[in-house]
């Protein structure tokens, strides 16, 4: 047994020292270090090299998950391998989720789920409360990584599920279930066991208070996908974005809807994100917006409201509050448009997060139409990024985005003079501009 050292170890970004300082080095952060000890084990015998050719031909291979909006979310299906870590709130549905993803999977891969949260009884209620038809999957009630990757090993499984990292003990590290060193050291012996064994592995993680995964960020390094369970207490919507994957595009998202019978996938979330009722009132206007490798329409809304104090209000839920007061300062000086005294209220329905400029255009617009009290024309959807000399600025997938609107019925598109297509697709106007003064005339 090799001789085990002291470490202090940062609980806040993970960084090690070899003595104990007030202040950690590398994140600033004071009282933050912990002593721990860590066993170098011996290397073992080397793998040996190989070559391209040498590889299996079925390398393209992607496991199905059963969810087309999960399959989107990792790039296309997982792959044989690949170390996927699922972040979210308490209650979110990451168990519900997997367990739905494991009865599938299982059709045409063994699949061992592994706990250290649940009974095996509490795992079996909710398979029969989902009906779901897995009862041939390998069930594990164990909280030591050792035996998990031992009996995983055992029962041949291509896919593996852990629930979850942060209950996870390794016996190489003296250290509470939780803590730097155990996840380290865990998530270490996981990403090495699937890349040996080709094996899928699943890790379900814990979120702090602000919403981050909890544990150094190395973990999320460690890893190849980092996905996070977005949800809204008031919505019985919730969506999955991956933030990391080294097997699709980081962005991605994937929206679900949760009913008694499990996860359902929306197939058309720009459904969601559209309030028909309210499209026709003034201070809604539709406008497209890419998320990941596809366009979602959704609808921002604006109220202009006197101001009641010296100090006028700007609040913005679903993007950046600076954009705001930044667009508030080009609408009144190239749109002849001033708020200045009243407050202005912005919105994204659905709880969308949007963190592209295309929504400028659609926000000013809003504005103008709340404050006048003019409802947009029926059908318009818009988009285009605003620069502060009043200029209308094109922006990726312009195309795409059109064609998106036409598939939901829209008949008039208002976009910048750069994206309008060569060819415009059938049953709808598009209306170039290059000034913003141009959008409030057409869109007024």
């Amino acid at each position: 047994m090799p001789k085990a050292k002291i470490a202090y170890l940062c609980t806040e970004c993970g960084a090690h020292s070899v003595k104990w300082v007030g202040q950690c080095p590398d994140c600033a952060a004071w009282n933050t270090l912990s002593e721990t000890r860590v066993s170098v084990a011996k290397a073992g015998p080397g793998l040996s090299a190989t070559t391209l050719e040498d590889l299996p031909g079925d390398i393209e291979f992607r496991h199905p998950t059963g969810f087309g909006e999960f399959d989107r979310v990792l790039g296309g299906g997982l792959v044989p391998g690949a170390v996927v870590l699922l972040g979210g709130d308490p209650g979110v549905g990451k168990s519900t989720l997997l367990q739905q993803v494991s009865a599938n999977l299982m059709q045409e891969a063994p699949v061992c789920y592994a706990t250290g949260e649940e009974s095996l009884r509490q795992i079996g209620q909710r398979s029969l409360r989902l009906g779901l038809d897995a009862a041939a999957m390998n069930l594990l009630s164990d909280t030591s990584i050792e035996n998990v990757l031992s009996e995983a090993r055992k029962c041949q499984a291509r896919i593996l599920i852990i629930d979850s990292m942060q209950t996870m003990v390794s016996t190489a590290v003296p250290s509470a279930p939780g803590s730097v060193a155990q996840l380290r050291d865990g998530v270490g012996k996981i990403v090495q066991f699937a890349k040996q064994n080709d094996v899928a592995v699943f890790i379900i993680g814990h979120v702090t208070k602000e919403g981050a995964i909890a544990g150094p960020r190395v973990v999320e390094h460690m890893v190849d996908t980092v996905l996070y369970f977005e949800s809204d207490p008031t919505s019985r919507y919730s969506m999955i974005r991956s933030v990391k994957n080294r097997f699709g595009a980081s962005g991605e998202m994937g929206v679900f809807a949760m009913t008694e019978t499990g996860f359902l996938e929306v197939n058309n979330p720009s459904a969601i994100f559209l309030s028909r009722e309210s499209v026709d009132e003034p201070g809604s206007v539709v406008s497209v917006t890419w998320e990941g490798s596809r366009p979602l329409l959704v609808e921002i809304q604006a109220l202009v409201a006197d101001g009641n104090s010296n100090y006028a209000k700007r609040l913005a839920q679903g993007v950046d509050q600076n954009r705001l007061a930044l667009l508030l300062a080009v609408l009144q000086r190239h749109g002849s448009l001033s708020v200045t005294d009243e407050d202005v209220f912005v919105n994204v329905v659905g709880g969308l997060r949007i963190h592209e400029t295309a929504v400028d255009l659609p926000i000013l617009l809003a504005i103008a139409s709340s404050f006048r009290d003019r409802a947009a024309p029926k059908r318009l959807v818009c988009f285009g990024e605003i620069g502060l000399a009043g200029e209308i600025r094109p922006v990726r997938f312009g195309a795409e985005r059109i064609a998106a609107a036409a598939k939901q019925g829209f008949t008039r598109a208002i976009v910048p003079q750069a994206n309008v297509p060569k060819k415009s697709p059938a049953g709808i106007e598009i209306v170039g501009i290059r000034r913003l003064s141009e959008a409030l005339d057409e869109a007024f």
